[in-house]
C-alpha cells in the first residue's frame, strides 16, 4: 500500500454557474486545460452499461504515464461532480462550485491520489505536493481563463 496525498485548489470565474458546470462536465475536453492529462475517454463498452459516467484517463508528467478508469459517484448539476478510480492509479476528487453572484462563481477542486509503493521511496512527499498544488491551482487558473474567454456559452 502506497501513501495518499490530498491537493485542494480553488478559483473565481466571472461566468454563472450554469457556463462553468457546462464547461467542466465536458470531461473530454479537460485536456485542453490539464496539462498533465493527456486524454480522457468516455468508455463505450458493456462495462458502460453497468458503471455509468464511466471514463478512462491517461496521465502523461515528469517522464510518468499512468492511465486508469473512473467513475462518477456524485453528481449534483451546478453544484459538485465526485468521482473515484475503479482501476490503475487510484484517485478520488470532487468540484465544487459555488454560485456568489450572478456572473461570479466560486470553483473548488479537490484530488486525492495514492503514490505508487515503488515510487514513495524515490520522492519526497512535501515536494512532490507542492509541484501537484501549484500545477492544479494552474490549470483551475486556465481553467477559469477558458470560461471566461465565452467557451461553450
Amino acid at each position: 500500500m502506497g501513501k495518499w496525498l490530498e491537493h485542494t485548489v480553488k478559483t473565481n470565474v466571472q461566468a454563472p454557474v450554469k457556463q462553468v458546470w457546462a464547461v467542466w462536465s465536458d470531461l473530454e475536453a479537460m485536456p485542453r486545460w490539464m496539462t498533465w492529462i493527456e486524454s480522457v475517454k468516455t468508455v463505450d463498452d458493456e462495462t458502460a452499461k453497468t458503471l455509468p459516467d464511466l471514463t478512462e484517463w491517461t496521465l502523461a508528467a515528469n517522464g510518468f504515464r499512468f492511465t486508469w478508469k473512473a467513475q462518477i459517484t456524485q453528481r449534483i448539476d451546478e453544484q459538485k461532480l465526485e468521482w473515484v478510480s475503479v482501476g490503475g492509479l487510484p484517485t478520488k476528487g470532487a468540484a465544487r462550485f459555488y454560485e456568489e453572484e450572478t456572473n461570479l462563481t466560486v470553483v473548488k477542486l479537490s484530488v486525492s491520489y495514492e503514490l505508487p509503493k515503488a515510487l514513495a521511496p524515490l520522492m519526497e512527499a512535501r515536494i512532490l505536493s507542492r509541484m501537484v498544488t501549484n500545477e492544479l491551482q494552474n490549470n483551475l487558473n486556465r481553467f477559469r481563463d477558458l470560461v471566461q474567454t465565452g467557451y461553450k456559452s
